[in-house]
């Protein structure tokens, strides 16, 4: 459970950060650029204890921008990272949470982000355990890992999270070949950290996999 869990932390998205209006463009951008530096630039050690004080903040944006999905997406990814770091059982409330937000961004407009929170509900359907446990379920994070490549095909997360999920289920060849399409993502405007990071975990899951 702890590795499941542990992998939730890893998670990012694909935000374009022109589009929308202000404020909501200045608040997600902060929520974002301060995910980047706790996730990659943090001590472990002080990760948690970021992630819970930034998990506040983005309860706070959420609610001052009601009936906008944009803000209930980085308000799950920044709760899914905090449910990484903690880890046990104790993490599971922690996604459950997260479920709940990516799904009401979904109802609001699932295509927001790229299609981000199809692509993070996907991953928290295969990074946690299945029943009786929690809500864990293959069949339905393969079904959102492909939604979310609809709507972006090129993107980094997206390749990059459908390829891991395709390695953990033993089709090696089919998910190696989505790294290397992650690896081949255009950059993304203001995400070069987040965008360094997902490479570096790319090239290590590639090596790993294929001991290159």
């Amino acid at each position: 459970m702890k590795k499941l869990l542990a992998g939730l932390s890893l998670l990012a998205l694909s935000v374009p950060l022109t589009g929308w209006t202000a404020p909501v463009d200045d608040a997600v951008a902060e929520l974002q650029r301060e995910w980047e530096v706790i996730r990659y630039q943090t001590p472990a050690s002080e990760r948690s204890r970021r992630f819970e004080v930034l998990a506040e903040k983005a309860r706070q944006v959420s609610a001052t921008h009601a009936g906008r999905s944009e803000p209930l997406v980085w308000e799950g990814i920044i709760v899914s990272s905090l449910a990484g770091e903690k880890g046990g059982l104790g993490a599971l409330s922690l996604a459950k949470q997260a479920k709940a937000l990516y799904e009401q961004a979904i109802g609001i407009n699932g295509k927001a982000l790229d299609g981000s929170a199809y692509n993070s509900l996907g991953v928290l359907y295969y990074k946690v355990p299945g029943w009786p446990l929690a809500f864990g379920d293959k069949a339905k994070a393969e079904e959102l890992l492909k939604k979310a490549l609809e709507i972006n095909p090129s993107g980094i997360d997206s390749n990059y999270f459908y390829g891991e999920f395709l390695i953990e289920n033993k089709r090696v060849a089919e998910g190696l070949a989505y790294l290397e399409r992650a690896l081949q993502a255009p950059p993304r405007s203001g995400r070069h950290i987040a965008d360094s990071g997902r490479r570096e975990e790319t090239r290590a899951l590639l090596a790993k996999t294929t001991g290159k």
